[in-house]
């Protein structure tokens, strides 16, 4: 049985993993949207951009609700 300082220290690795995606996802998107008039992109690619952050997002919203029940 895990320790409650390992069950702690696994939670913190799991949540600053998913601050990173979520980082990682927000970085993303804002070059995408800033990059993609500049480089002449379609709209449809763009919006490809945007699905792709969003899931991104999603996935970022998934690892932290992993997080909290790690803690539990």
């Amino acid at each position: 049985m895990k320790s409650d300082r390992d069950k702690a220290k696994e939670q913190a690795r799991a949540g600053r993993r998913a601050a990173l995606v979520v980082v990682g996802s927000g970085i993303f998107w804002i070059a995408a949207m800033w990059l993609g008039p500049q480089l002449g992109l379609t709209q449809r690619v763009r919006a490809l951009f945007d699905l792709m952050a969003l899931a991104g997002f999603g996935l970022g919203l998934w690892m932290t609700y992993q997080a909290w029940r790690i803690g539990q």
